[in-house]
C-alpha cells in the first residue's frame, strides 16, 4: 500500500464500516483522521486516504469508497475494499463470521440484512452493543482526531488486532494441516472422528483456537466430534466437543485419575495424559449411549 500521511472520512453520523475502514489503515500507516467532505485534490494526492467518501475507489490512490457502485452490485462497503488491498479480503471473509452481515448491513441496511439472515428485523436490534454505540457516538463528534488521542489509540488497537487475528490465523491453520492426525474413534463405516493436535515443538500462539475453523474448512463438520489440543496451562491436553456434539459427556471421565477437570456441562475436560492410545481411550469412555 503507497504510504499516506491523511486519512480522510466524511463528517456525520458514523457507521461501522468506515470506522474500521480507518481503524486497518491506522494499523497499516499510522496517521490523523480527518473527517469532512473531500476537494478533488484529496482524491488525486495517494497522501490522503479517502475512505467511504469522494464517489470514487482506486487503490493505487488510496481512494476507497463503495457509494458508487450499482444497487445490485453484491454487498460491498470501504473495509471490503480495503481489505482487498491488502490481501486479505478473502481470508478475512473466511474467517471473521461478521464480516458479510456487515457488508449487507452497510449497503442493505437492517430489514434487508435481516431477511438475508433468515431472522426477524428485531433480532438485529437485540444484537446492538453499548460498545458499538459509544464508539460511533464519539467517532461521530470528531472533527479530527491525532495521535495519543483515547479515540485514535482505540482505533489503532482495534486494526491492529484485526490485521494480527486474519493473518495469525492463516498461519495457524496451515500448522494445523501440518501437524494434525484426524482419529476414527471406531472401526465401522461412518464413525465419529476427533482431531487430534499433538504438542510439537515449537507451538503456535494458541493453536487450538482454529480447530474449529479447521474442521469446517475441510468439510470435517458432521463426522468430528471431538477436538485434542495441547493445554496451555500444563503439559496434558484439553478434549472439548465439536458443534457441542450431544454425542460426548465429558463428565463420564471425571472420576478417571489422570482427568483434572471436567466441566459440569460435560463439553470440556483436562487431562494430563500425553499417550494417544490414553487420550483415544478417555475419548471412547466419554461417548455418551445412543
Amino acid at each position: 500500500m503507497t504510504p499516506f500521511t491523511t486519512i480522510l472520512t466524511h463528517p456525520g453520523s458514523a457507521h461501522k464500516d468506515e470506522f474500521l475502514a480507518c481503524s486497518v489503515l491506522l494499523a497499516v500507516h499510522p496517521a490523523p483522521i480527518v473527517r469532512r467532505e473531500p476537494e478533488p485534490a484529496d482524491l488525486a494526492d495517494a497522501s490522503v486516504a479517502v475512505v467511504d467518501v469522494g464517489h470514487v475507489h482506486e487503490p493505487a490512490l488510496n481512494n476507497f469508497d463503495h457509494h458508487q457502485l450499482p444497487a445490485d452490485h453484491p454487498p460491498t462497503c470501504s473495509l471490503s475494499f480495503v481489505l482487498r488491498h491488502l490481501g486479505l479480503y478473502e481470508d478475512a471473509r473466511s474467517f471473521c463470521d461478521w464480516l458479510e452481515p456487515a457488508e449487507w448491513f452497510d449497503c442493505r441496511g437492517a430489514s434487508d440484512t435481516a431477511r438475508w439472515l433468515g431472522v426477524d428485523r428485531g433480532v438485529v436490534g437485540k444484537l446492538n452493543s453499548p460498545v458499538d454505540g459509544a464508539l460511533l457516538r464519539r467517532f461521530a463528534q470528531s472533527a479530527q482526531l491525532s495521535p495519543g488521542e483515547p479515540l485514535w489509540e482505540i482505533m489503532r488497537m482495534i486494526g491492529e488486532d484485526l490485521l494480527a487475528y486474519v493473518r495469525s490465523l492463516r498461519d495457524r491453520l496451515d500448522f494445523i494441516a501440518r501437524h494434525a492426525e484426524l482419529w476414527t474413534l471406531d472401526d465401522v463405516a461412518g464413525a465419529p472422528c476427533a482431531l487430534f493436535l499433538p504438542r510439537t515443538e515449537p507451538l503456535p500462539d494458541d493453536p487450538s483456537a482454529a480447530l474449529e475453523r479447521y474442521v469446517e474448512s475441510r468439510g470435517l463438520g458432521n463426522r468430528v466430534i471431538a477436538l485434542i489440543s495441547p493445554d496451555r496451562r500444563s503439559d496434558g491436553y484439553g478434549l472439548s466437543r465439536h458443534r457441542d456434539s450431544a454425542r460426548l459427556d465429558f463428565t463420564r471421565i471425571a472420576g478417571e485419575p489422570d482427568v483434572h477437570f471436567a466441566h459440569a456441562r460435560g463439553f470440556v475436560a483436562k487431562t494430563s495424559a500425553t499417550d494417544p492410545q490414553r487420550l483415544r481411550h478417555l475419548l471412547r469412555l466419554a461417548i455418551a449411549s445412543e
